[in-house]
């Protein structure tokens, strides 16, 4: 793993340092990376990418009549107002979400998936489902969930630092 490269390197430079927890967010860092072109592969034969899925599926999961606002949809995906326009502008273009008034606030748009988009993410999401079980199935259950509970672990103590509330 380069990380390890990287770590010695800064034991070689600075033996007063202690880099040791880079391995941790270097392993974190790749396992992401490695992750999001295997998930792309099964996206891309529906003319997605990860993050125009996650918009489809977290207006999926919403349940009828599958609409957020646009605030919604950025706090549940951790994006910028910036981030989600683009992909907001794309799942557009290609009819898979509307813009709709919102009619308690003239000021503020819902984001609902159309009939397309409901028919698109519930055709691909056990497709992604089952990628994902199949990149976790080497751990087994038992490492999948030792390495969940850490992650929840590191997650937490990293939220309670920044101040910020837990996500369920």
């Amino acid at each position: 793993m380069p990380i390890n490269a990287i770590v010695e390197q800064w034991h070689r430079e600075r033996p007063d340092l202690d880099p040791e927890p880079m391995r941790l967010f270097g392993a974190l860092a790749q396992a992401h990376l490695l992750t999001t072109p295997y998930m792309n592969n099964v996206l891309e034969q529906h003319g997605l990418v990860r993050g125009t899925f996650d918009v489809l599926s977290a207006l999926r999961r919403a349940g009828l009549p599958y609409s957020l606002t646009p605030k919604q949809l950025a706090e549940s995906l951790l994006l910028s107002g910036a981030g989600m326009t683009n992909r907001l502008d794309r799942l557009e273009s290609l009819n898979l979400i509307a813009r709709l008034p919102e009619p308690n606030d003239r000021r503020s748009l819902k984001i609902q998936l159309t009939q397309k988009g409901v028919k698109l993410i519930d055709e691909i999401i056990p497709k992604f489902v089952e990628a994902q079980h199949r990149l976790v199935a080497r751990l087994g259950l038992a490492d999948t969930e030792m390495l969940l509970g850490l992650l929840e672990r590191l997650s937490a103590a990293l939220m309670e630092d920044i101040g910020a509330e837990p996500s369920a």
